[in-house]
């Protein structure tokens, strides 16, 4: 009776783990589609918003960037919030006055409050949002706003393709997971609504824009007021975004736990209205984020379940077992690619998130960010 326990406890741990990589997509794919119904109308005017610290190396490009896409839409309104660089960001968007309308925050105050102040300046019809480090194609705007013919779409997300994937194990798994991210996001768009957009690219219609804390993830918050809000949110494959991945482990880490915490911040802000949505997309919710949240309990509780039932199997199962897990991690810590270090990021990952989730139940929060430097 005590092995059969232990095997469904390690059972359960596989299935929650695996859940919104293999089951969750294929229940997905499984579901009908719900189409658009686009209608003769203007484009909308729009905005396009970011927020800047110590982002002096990507600003030269950035800047061009957006030249690029002022030259296609000179109506195109373009604001940037400098969140106290030390470094010169701010100047060097400020000598780019004709292009950036420049806003320099106090000093240290987050990105959710420089983006609330930006909001609050825009005037487009639609706000879009991205990071400074962010480099949108050169029709990622006509085709972003085309969505907006359809009078029920509310919100648009991008797609964002990563750059630099073969540089580290690290950047490695980031990519992979980042498809298969972008995979259920197509999915879910396909479906209905995506729940959460990032804040690589993705855009609101500005009557939309809700209020909300500084500790919140605005990126999270913003998008999913459009489903609160009874509209859809939706994905465009072809408007596409390019950045470049985090190499570093450390950089990796610490980016996953600050992210990790202002989410669990962000769900429980949002937990009332959340308990409004429509049951598929409380579903769709659940299985891309909540899940997904703990599956460090998942790997840990397996890890103990599995071990457990080879010492019972016998004690010798037991020791081979550990030790080739040992050995594993012990290459994969060492090795800078290949499917032992791809193991170890994994890991780190999870732990990483799960810390982050503790750390924001625990009432501790983070506002502001520091660029990674191993990008």
């Amino acid at each position: 009776m005590t092995d059969l326990l232990i095997g469904i406890l390690l059972s359960a741990s596989l299935f929650a783990l695996l859940w919104p990589f293999l089951f969750y997509p294929l229940i997905l794919r499984a579901l009908p589609t719900l189409p658009e119904a686009p209608m003769a109308t203007t484009p909308p005017s729009a905005s396009l918003l970011y927020c800047a610290y110590d982002e002096a190396h990507a600003m030269p490009e950035k800047l061009a960037n957006i030249a690029m896409l002022k030259a296609r839409h000179p109506d195109l309104e373009c604001l940037a919030f400098d969140d106290g660089s030390s470094d010169g960001t701010g100047d060097l968007i400020a000598a780019q006055g004709d292009l950036v309308t420049l806003i320099r925050g106090p000093g240290r105050s987050g990105k959710a409050h420089g983006m609330k102040h930006l909001a609050a300046r825009a005037t487009g019809d639609v706000l879009i949002f991205t990071d400074a480090n962010v480099l949108l194609d050169g029709d990622a705007i006509d085709n972003l706003l085309a969505r907006y013919a359809d009078p029920a779409i509310g919100g648009v997300l991008g797609s964002l393709h990563y750059i630099g994937a073969d540089e580290s194990a690290t950047a490695s798994v980031g990519s992979l997971y980042w498809r298969i991210e972008e995979r259920l996001k197509d999915e879910e768009s396909r479906t209905g609504n995506v729940l959460g957009a990032d804040g690589s690219i993705f855009s609101i219609r500005r009557d939309l824009y809700p209020d909300f804390p500084d500790s919140v993830l605005d990126d999270l918050t913003v998008s999913m007021a459009v489903v609160f809000a009874g509209k859809r949110l939706i994905k465009a494959k072809d408007v596409i975004a390019r950045e470049r991945l985090v190499t570093g482990r450390k950089d990796e880490y610490r980016r996953k736990v600050r992210i990790a915490a202002r989410a669990w911040h962000t769900h429980v802000h949002l937990r009332p209205q959340l308990r409004q949505m429509r049951a598929i997309d409380r579903f769709k919710y659940a299985s891309r984020k909540i899940v997904r949240w703990f599956g460090g309990i998942f790997i840990l509780t397996g890890a103990v379940a599995a071990g457990t039932l080879a010492m019972r199997i016998s004690p010798m199962l037991y020791m081979v077992g550990a030790l080739a897990v040992a050995l594993a991690i012990w290459a994969g810590v060492r090795a800078k690619s290949g499917p032992f270090a791809a193991l170890v990021d994994i890991l780190i990952a999870y732990a990483a998130t799960l810390q982050g989730v503790i750390k924001a139940m625990t009432g501790r929060t983070v506002t502001t960010w520091n660029p990674a430097k191993s990008r």
